[in-house]
């Protein structure tokens, strides 16, 4: 079995999930701690009962410790200069989302593991939800027809403090990659074009816009809107968004939260000016394990195997670059074509 000798390179960002995870592989273990504020390396190191060595730079920690892996959950703006050092010292790489600012930078991130032969896999974890996995797989069955739109509704108000308050397009970049990356995943389709209003609105705490209004025609012909807040006080979504998606032969809707619905004409009763409909609830049929567990199963599985892992960066780039050119489009107020 492969070992994987694991730094971990941003520990003041969200890597709790991943130390869990590590300590729990039996053959993957944290040989080091990278952060440029090294009082949060020792306080990440602590509250785990972790005894490696701390450093401030990611290519001597890799020179030192011997790393075959990286786990890169610093901010977005160093990810390129992250990726780029452990590839180029031979390591594979395991990301938090966004690859990159930019989409050149992301196709030299993806052009530098072709250079090197190394793995750089995102973490998508929403896709690794029972229920997500529920309602693609039963828009693959065609229940309810071919697709001819799909809608997410993603309004929350989280108070995070520290950079996001901070970024010009903190809802875009930070978060709708989640769900821009979940319609992919859905209507197994890949973005064409986006036009998108973004504006921030009265009460907001971001310094951003934090809302946004998106509207993407996709390769297979459908479109998907996109509405969001994340400075919307009061009746929350979910994280996970709340979806609708309109077939030929009838809808599919999910919370985020409980089991999808469905609800298809009623091929038997035709008369009437409102059609009848049958209604079902779509069941749990995917056994892996969901979230982050389920996003980083994945990828150590697909390095153990020699496959790409379903969130590669050369498939991950394509929903990075429904981010990029929806920012694209909210700063020109053009529609945008999008070239992936």
């Amino acid at each position: 079995m492969m070992t994987h000798k694991i730094i971990l390179a941003g520990c003041g960002g969200m890597s709790n999930e991943w130390l869990k995870y590590a300590a729990e592989r039996e053959n993957a273990d944290i040989v080091g701690l990278v952060d440029l504020y090294e009082k949060q390396a020792v306080k990440r190191a602590k509250e785990h009962g972790l005894n490696v060595p701390i450093f401030t730079d990611l290519s001597a920690a890799i020179e030192e410790t011997g790393a075959n892996l990286v786990f890169d959950v610093t901010i977005p703006s160093s990810h390129k200069q992250i990726v780029t050092t452990a590839l180029q010292a031979g390591c594979n790489v395991f990301g938090e989302k966004p690859m990159a600012e930019s989409l050149e930078d992301a196709l030299e991130m993806i052009k530098l593991t072709e250079q090197t032969g190394k793995r750089y896999s995102v973490m998508q974890n929403r896709r690794f939800l029972k229920k997500i996995r529920a309602l693609r797989q039963t828009l693959k069955t065609d229940v309810i027809g071919t697709v001819g739109s799909i809608h997410a509704n993603f309004f929350l108000g989280p108070h995070f403090g520290g950079f996001r308050d901070l970024m010009d397009h903190v809802l875009i970049l930070d978060m709708a990659i989640h769900t821009f990356d979940q319609a992919r995943f859905l209507t197994r389709a890949d973005p064409v074009s986006v036009y998108c209003h973004e504006y921030n609105p009265p009460g907001s705490w971001y310094k951003g816009n934090a809302s946004a209004i998106c509207i993407f025609e996709m390769s297979d012909g459908s479109v998907f809107s996109y509405n969001g807040s994340w400075c919307a006080e009061g009746l929350p979504t979910s994280w996970e968004s709340e979806w609708r998606v309109t077939g030929s032969k009838g809808t599919a809707k999910w919370d985020g939260i409980h089991h999808p619905i469905v609800e298809t004409v009623d091929e038997s009763n035709q008369d009437g000016f409102m059609r009848s409909y049958h209604r079902m609830e779509i069941p749990d049929t995917w056994e892996g394990r969901e979230g982050h567990s389920g996003c980083l199963d994945d990828m150590f599985d697909a390095l153990e195997h020699d496959r790409l892992a379903e969130t590669d960066c050369t498939d991950n780039i394509k929903s990075i670059a429904m981010v990029l050119g929806a920012v694209e489009s909210a700063k020109t107020g053009n529609k945008i074509e999008i070239g992936i």
